[in-house]
């Protein structure tokens, strides 16, 4: 008992070392929470169909109308059957298992943003914990330098920042292109059946990298940054594609 209390002791030492970390650190996990609160109420908004009837634009355009044998509904374009949440999403990208819900149409820009923020927030917190590990050398008897548990946790951070970084641009590079996860895998399938019957393949909701962007992050650049902005949501029922900007 007396060696947990001890380690108890100098680990709250260690936390309060620097009373400026603490506040910058702190301030970082008030954003996380902010953002992660914004991302969890904008998830219901809406992500699952659950309507049966098909819309009468389908019907008028006289489109292709795909249905989903599992939840015996239509299924417009871009959307997908998830098996986890059973049921199907409109412009899925993929379940996610941190948020523990699908990310799709409604709450693609809120994953977006809150990976963007994360891997901000990382890096500064690993440029923060690396000063602190070069810059101070505190030293206490029977334990490690304290220098030596923030390089520690600057590594951990560096792997974190890594990850994240690595996610957000992957995110970015599909935003660009206009796809979802599940598309580019489809993408890389339709590209090769058409390069094998001698034909060119383009993704068909590619329609310009900055329209692109606004079609997703909305055509306001200030509010980009902002998870709730959303008013340039329609219904995701339906997408311009290349042959309508042709």
């Amino acid at each position: 008992m007396r060696k947990y209390v001890a380690l108890s002791t100098k680990v709250y030492i260690v936390l309060k070392l620097s009373d400026t970390v603490n506040e910058e650190i702190r301030y970082l996990v008030h954003c996380y929470r902010f953002v992660s609160n914004i991302l969890s109420i904008d998830l219901q908004s809406g992500l699952i169909i659950t309507r049966t009837h098909i819309p009468s634009f389908f019907i008028s355009r006289a489109l292709q109308v795909r249905h989903c044998e599992k939840c015996s509904t239509y299924k417009p374009p871009r959307t997908h059957h998830c098996r986890v949440c059973r049921k199907c999403v409109l412009r899925m990208d993929h379940h996610c298992l941190w948020i523990n819900n699908c990310v799709g149409y409604w709450n693609y820009k809120s994953f977006f943003v809150l990976v963007s923020y994360g891997t901000l927030a990382s890096l500064y917190s690993t440029f923060i914990i690396m000063r602190c590990a070069f810059q101070k050398n505190w030293n206490f008897e029977g334990m490690l330098p304290v220098n030596i548990f923030y390089v520690i946790c600057a590594v951990m951070m560096i792997s974190l920042s890594s990850t994240l970084g690595t996610l957000l641009g992957w995110h970015i590079y599909l935003i660009v292109r206009n796809m979802t996860t599940i598309e580019y895998y489809e993408g890389i399938r339709a590209a090769w059946l058409a390069r094998k019957s001698g034909q060119s393949y383009q993704h068909p909701f590619d329609v310009g990298a900055y329209k692109n962007t606004t079609l997703i992050l909305g055509p306001n650049i200030l509010k980009w940054a902002w998870p709730t902005s959303a008013s340039h949501l329609k219904d995701g029922l339906s997408f311009p594609t290349l042959r309508d900007s042709s």
